[in-house]
């Protein structure tokens, strides 16, 4: 089955302190913590590492400040693992870390790793989104709804990088042709949306063109529903942070988002409903860019100022 899913992520920072305050503020859980370096873990097991004085092994990082500086797919057996360890080994040095994760670098210059998905993701169970009531459709009897609480995201559902334009089909070719992601849309003019092979979101990974530059653009959270998104959302704002993008949902992919900017780097998404699909999906290109949303929330209080409720 080969990549399972995303199994880290690195990130170089400035301010730890923030950093820490922020990823607990977004609802993951905390597993270490030193004076230059904290994790935390997602439902699924998946870690994020901050890091003041990251691994000298790494890539150097390709924007100035706080950025992502690797990323670790998760594979599912040892021979699966060793025939992408050799695919990708052809033209660049690929290193064995003591934590059994082989590391090298993509065609921009990403960190990049490639270990064994962990036993503890295939005991990760989530329970559904809430029930919806409509007439003809009720699912929910004598149970008025509860506020959400806080929000704790379930996994990482994907990870989208900044590319510059100039190489752009190669950047794509290297995570095709040796990784095994399959393409699921091609937007021509802005970028491309992969499929890792052992998942069935519309994407796991996506390369968006940029002129010029390279960086992180975010990292998605998967939550059990809209509920959450939202919920999740106005904690961050209410603890201070600024968010990125109004609430909305996308149009590839169809997953409800709220984006908040993160000091660490980039921004992070909490999503919802994503797509799921098949081989039969195919690959479907895009000539121009798609809106960016299907809906994405207004008010009257934009034009306004008007602060009545």
């Amino acid at each position: 089955m080969g990549i399972q899913r995303i199994e880290s992520v690195t990130y170089s920072v400035d301010d730890l302190d923030a950093c820490v305050r922020f990823f607990t503020d977004f609802g993951l859980t905390p597993v270490e913590r030193t004076a230059v370096r904290a994790s935390f873990e997602t439902a699924a097991g998946q870690r994020l590492h901050l890091d003041t004085l990251p691994d000298p092994a790494l890539p150097p990082a390709l924007e100035d400040g706080p950025t992502l500086r690797e990323v670790v797919w998760g594979v599912d057996t040892e021979a699966d693992l060793a025939t992408l360890v050799a695919r990708v080994g052809v033209d660049r040095e690929v290193a064995l870390g003591a934590d059994g994760v082989h590391r090298t670098r993509d065609e921009t210059g990403f960190g990049l790793g490639l270990g064994l998905t962990l036993a503890r993701a295939k005991e990760f169970a989530p329970g559904g989104p809430r029930e919806a009531n409509v007439s003809g459709a009720v699912r929910r009897w004598n149970a008025p709804l509860e506020p959400v609480g806080r929000v704790r995201p379930l996994r990482m559902c994907h990870v989208a990088l900044n590319i510059p334009k100039a190489g752009q089909e190669e950047a794509v070719a290297f995570y095709l042709d040796r990784l095994g992601f399959r393409a699921t849309d091609v937007v021509k003019p802005m970028g491309t949306f992969m499929q890792c092979e052992g998942d069935d979101d519309q994407h796991n990974f996506l390369l968006c063109h940029r002129p010029d530059r390279a960086g992180v653009n975010h990292v998605s959270y998967e939550v059990p529903g809209f509920d959450d998104v939202i919920e999740g959302g106005n904690h961050m704002i209410a603890q201070g942070w600024q968010e990125a993008r109004k609430l909305g949902r996308h149009t590839v992919g169809s997953n409800v988002f709220r984006f908040v900017h993160a000091p660490c780097g980039g921004r992070v998404e909490y999503a919802a409903d994503m797509d799921r699909v098949d081989a039969s999906y195919g690959t479907r290109v895009h000539e121009t860019t798609p809106p960016h949303h299907i809906w994405t929330l207004r008010s009257s209080r934009d034009a306004s100022g008007s602060t009545a409720s």
